[in-house]
């Protein structure tokens, strides 16, 4: 029985934390949710607070699904995290960073530190 997209979703996701934590970040929340929106993965790396957008794409001719986060979708990223840091943490004054793991096909992991700047308000 095939995935439905939520589980291949989620099963990318997961795959995305195990990678990320082979090497070296700590998966702080999975799938963190407000008013503002969604954010798949948030983790440590030593001193910054990683904000982390998981996307896949089937095959190449899908798309590149590093191109799927663009401007509209930074800043819904960008608003979520803001709002995780205020309820969380109780600070913005904190490091952060933007990544993006992607999956091009089965197995193909590519992941992008510092993928794109805050653009919140």
């Amino acid at each position: 029985m095939p995935l439905n997209k939520r589980s291949l979703g989620g099963a990318y996701e997961e795959t995305a934390a195990r990678y990320l934590e082979e090497k070296g970040l700590t998966i702080l929340e999975r799938n963190y949710r407000c008013p503002a929106g969604e954010i798949d993965l948030i983790a440590r790396d030593g001193k910054y607070y990683v904000f982390i957008e998981v996307k896949y794409r089937a095959g190449e001719s899908a798309g590149d699904p590093l191109e799927a986060v663009d401007f509209r979708k930074q800043r819904t990223i960008s608003k979520v995290a803001r709002d995780y840091l205020i309820r969380r943490v109780k600070t913005t004054d904190v490091p952060c960073r933007f990544d993006v793991v992607g999956f091009r096909g089965p197995g193909r992991i590519c992941w992008i530190r510092n993928a794109f700047e805050y653009a919140g308000p």
